[in-house]
This record gives structure tokens, sequence and C-alpha cells, in this order.
């Protein structure tokens, strides 16, 4: 750990004036829109494609200032640039944090750190765009049909075998972005450890015309390295099954070598694995998995959506990045948001966050999320190792609308928690569709079906700002045993968040801003967002209890009375 002891925000003065509004604090949306015309224009911000509507939060305009003098008092633009430039902010693995150097791009004219940009003796840009180069050359050569599997076919269907970061960032952007996948391309991602996972993934698949990447950058993840050698016996199988697999170690090889290739650091056991190592793209240390699908980690949507559009999502993280970079506090999107996310949990008692998406392709934009905030910033300690002086970390979740109205919007409606949630929609839609019959009364024929959708996010931030008063709801008629429970309280806060379309670029952005949100809250709390211990010990007592599981009567015993009953009982109901 290093001395270099983060300033405690509970020390600041801002911090101790926060607390002082906060008791007591009673927030009154209607009252603040009505008192100011411009409290919607005053809290709209630009960064990149999003405009950012903060107006809905529980904000005024001391807060606010109490809030932006926080972030100063912890010099979140200071440890921002000390990121950037490839300091080892990550304390505890000893690291530099560089998640912004893979999108860097490839004229660092103007750009701050300047070219040539070093860290621990590399030459950090000309390695990332190395890198870039040797994907999107790969790429190129399944999409055009040059590389094929060994009996000559094209591939089809590429399967991406990763966990974690390795799987929720590629995935996501993979859904994202389906309206510019290449026609007679398909990617699959497999991750869970659970057979079922690969079984379903594989099952109709055409072995002849599938590619598996194994994304594991010490290649040696369990879960990762079991589902790859499932995958292995499969194409063997299949093949063999066809009539297009010799039985011998030779025709095994060489099916592996053109049905594999890996995003992996360890090149010798990438070689004992069977793929040629010049298959193998690699990335860094100073890349955490959450931060990675930027890297070759994202091999897999490349060859999908192929390197134009590639090199347009990595333009949308760099705009953030450079919003973040150069943009004053006071209109910084990212700072604000996480700002506003620390008033929220630290002084009015919010414990999760919900995230919205008006857009199914972003579907699994709140799952990555969960791990990108959650990963990063659910840590007790802060980074010189002393206890956290603060509450940190959110629970983030969601789903897209309009599926989450007819679910849990009950509870953020009308609950007693406190749940702040983002609203992100884009004003053009992959496929602008048409009702062209409508029902014959709530919807016309001929009604375009986006501004339908887009009426319902706009409907729901305002029903959760505003609410319903009791006299509104008995102007409607409404009977009087029945008023209190159709009565909305509103003060409910969210954020929009709407972009022109879900273009790469905009997928890009949407990611960094979230990065440098949980990067935003992480130095206010004082914590280092940026390893990962929680997530060891599980996995080393698996290794351990494994034996157990498989029989071993000693590794049996040697457990405690619960898991002992619990393996027991496994096993009795596995024979």
């Amino acid at each position: 750990m290093t001395e270099n002891a983060p300033v405690d925000p509970t020390s600041t003065e801002a911090w101790k004036q926060l607390a002082g509004i906060a008791d007591g604090f009673t927030p009154d949306l209607r009252g603040w829109f009505d008192e100011d015309a411009s409290r919607a224009e005053k809290y709209t911000f630009q960064a990149a494609d999003l405009t950012v509507d903060l107006s809905k939060g529980l904000l005024t305009d001391e807060i606010l200032g109490h809030l932006l003098e926080l972030a100063k008092s912890v010099d979140v633009a200071g440890r921002y640039q000390a990121m950037i430039s490839g300091e080892h902010i990550n304390v505890t693995e000893d690291r530099a944090v560089l998640h912004t150097a893979l999108r860097r791009p490839r004229d660092t004219t103007g750009l701050v750190p300047a070219a040539p940009f070093t860290v621990d003796g590399e030459n950090v840009d000309d390695a990332v765009h190395a890198t870039l180069d040797k994907v999107y050359a790969f790429a190129e050569k399944v999409r055009s049909g040059e590389w094929t599997g060994v009996t000559g076919k094209r591939i089809e269907t590429v399967v991406n075998i990763g966990i974690g970061g390795s799987d929720l960032g590629p995935v996501m952007v993979y859904e994202a972005l389906k309206p510019y996948v290449q026609a007679g391309l398909e990617a699959r991602f497999v991750s869970n450890i659970d057979p079922s996972d690969v079984y379903e993934k594989t099952a109709d698949l055409d072995p002849e015309t599938t590619l598996f990447i194994v994304a594991s950058k010490t290649f040696g993840t369990l879960e990762t390295l079991t589902n790859a050698r499932l995958a292995r016996e499969w194409l063997w199988k299949q093949l063999a099954a066809a009539g297009a697999l010799d039985d011998t170690d030779e025709a095994r090889k060489s099916a592996v070598a053109k049905h594999f290739v890996a995003v992996s650091t360890a090149l010798d056991k990438v070689a004992a694995f069977g793929i040629d190592p010049e298959n193998a793209f690699g990335f860094w240390d100073w890349v955490g998995g959450r931060y990675s699908v930027d890297s070759a980690i994202g091999t897999s949507v490349v060859i999908a959506i192929g390197p134009d559009n590639w090199r347009e999502f990595l333009a949308g993280f760099h705009a953030v990045d450079e919003h973040m970079r150069t943009t004053p506090l006071e209109q910084n999107v990212p700072v604000l948001m996480g700002l506003l996310n620390v008033w929220y949990s630290n002084f009015l008692g919010a414990q999760s966050h919900a995230v919205l998406p008006y857009a199914q392709y972003l579907h699994r934009f709140p799952a990555y999320l969960q791990q990108l905030t959650m990963e990063s910033n659910g840590k007790s300690v802060r980074w010189d190792g002393s206890p956290a002086t603060t509450d940190t970390g959110e629970i983030f979740w969601g789903e897209p609308g309009t599926n989450g109205q007819h679910a849990f919007y009950q509870l953020i409606h009308q609950g007693t928690r406190l749940i702040p949630a983002d609203f992100i929609t884009v004003a053009n839609p992959a496929h602008p569709l048409k009702d062209e019959t409508g029902d014959g009364s709530t919807v016309e024929a001929g009604q375009d079906v986006h501004n339908l959708f887009l009426a319902n996010f706009f409907a729901q931030t305002k029903a959760l700002a505003f609410g319903k008063t009791a006299d509104e709801v008995r102007a409607e008629g409404t009977k009087e045993s029945v008023v209190p429970a159709r009565e909305f309280s509103g003060n409910r806060p969210t954020a929009s968040i709407l972009a022109p379309a879900l273009t790469p670029s905009v997928v890009g952005q949407l990611i960094a801003l979230y990065e440098h949100i949980v990067f935003t809250e992480g130095t206010i709390w004082g914590i280092d967002s940026f390893d990962q211990w929680g997530v060891e010990l599980g996995k080393q007592l698996a290794l351990q209890i494994a034996p157990a599981v498989d029989g071993d009567e000693a590794a049996l015993e040697s457990q405690d009375s619960s898991t002992k009953s619990l393996i027991a009982k496994y096993l009795e109901l596995r024979d």
C-alpha cells in the first residue's frame, strides 16, 4: 500500500456543509421548477453526442456548489491526470491504469500526455496500435472468407469463450450494435461453467464454420479453460461425425489451429492448447478486465461489425475521455453524475441505482454496469489500507424500458426506498416502424412506434419527479378510500441521457461515461477502484472443495458442517 493517504472526504468543509443540508432535507422538484424557469437549461449538459438532463435530480445550486467543492478537495481532476499519465494508481497491484490509452487515436497531436507516451519502459501508443492492427487484419480475413475452417468453408459463427470482463463487455457491445453485424456472421458467448451454457451455444452449430475465441489473459481462468476444452472436444467429435476429421493427433491439432484463436499473453499455454501463438492477441496488466472491452478482448465484436465501425467505437470512448480531461468540473458530465451519486448514497441513504435503457439493443448494458461499478467500488478499505470512512459502492441494476414498467417500477414510484435512476434513449431507432392498423382507440393507425416508446421515456421521468397529489387524484373522481393508494409523492431523482442514435461511437461514449462516473466516486471515497481482490477467495475455496465434490471422503470431512452437509446431499441426489 502507498503512504500517500487519500483525503478523508468526511474531514472536508464541503462534506460538513452537505451533511448539514441533508439533515432534515425535504426535496421539492415541483417548487424548484416553478421558482426557476431556467432549471432544465441550467442542469442540462453535453458530453460528445450525449445530452444529459440532471434537472430532475435532487439538486440545488447550493448542493451543487458544495459537491463541486468536495471534488476539488479530494482533487478529482488531479487524480484523473495521474491515471491517464500512467502513474500506478492501482496501488495494491502496483500497476498503472490505462484503459483510456486503448482508444487514443493514432494521431496523438495535441493529446495529453503527448506522444511518445511511455509507461514502465513501453511505448503505450505503439503497443496499442500494433495490437489493433493485428486484430483488424485477422478480422478482415474472417469477414472476407480468406480465413476458413479446416475443411475450407468460411466462418459463419464466432463463439467467444470468456468470463467477467472477457464476456460481459463483448456480449453487451455485440447486442448493442447488432444492426452493424455483417450479414452471414453471428457471434455467441459462452461464460458460465454450468455445462448447459456451452452445450446450448454449440448444439445447433456447424463445426466446419465455427471459430472459437478463448479470452483469458493468463490462459488459466478455470471457467474459461474448462469451457474451451469442452468446445475443443465438441469440435473434434462433430468434425469426426461429419467425416471431416481423421482420428489422429495431427488432424486434431490442425483442426484446433483453424478453429481456435486466443486473447492472451500466455503464449506457451496457448501453444500447449493447440492454438498457433501467431493467432493470439495480447493486452496489458494496466487493463482491468471490466475496462477491457475496447482491447483485443473485443475481437469477436471487431469480426462481427468490422474494423471501421470499431474505430468509430473507440473514437466515441476517446471523445468522452477528452471531455473528462478538459471540461471544467462545473460542466463535466461524468464528474457531475458521480457527485450526484455520492450525494444520494452518502447523504440521502440511497443504496441502489437503476439503469433503464429505453433502447432494446442496450438490454445487456445494466448487467455490464453491474460489474463495472460494483467490482470497482465494492471496497471497504482506502487505497492506503486504512478503513473507508464512508459507505462505498452502489448496487447497480436495471432492465430495458418499457419491460421494467410492468415489473419493478412500482417500487421506484411508490416504495419507501430512494432509488435514483438513469434513463437512456436515442432519438433515431435502427428500425423505425409504424403501427399501420392501430387499435381504434388509444393507438391511431400509422402511429410511429418509436414516438410511442419515447412518450413512455418522457412520462416516467416526469411522473417520478412531480408525482400526483391527493387533490389531483380526488379531482379525477377517485373514491376517497382509494386516494392514498393512487397518490405519488414525486421527488424521485432521475437523470435522462439522450443520444442521436445507437451508433458505435455512442455506445463507446456511454461506456466511457460510466467508467468516469465510477472513477469520480472512487476518488471521493479514497478507494482503489481498479483491483478486485474480493473475487479471489471464493475461487480459491472452490479449488479446495472440488475433491470433496468428486467424492473424496477426507476432503469432505475437512469442511465446515454446513458445507459438508450440502455436499453430502448433492452427492446423494447426483447418484
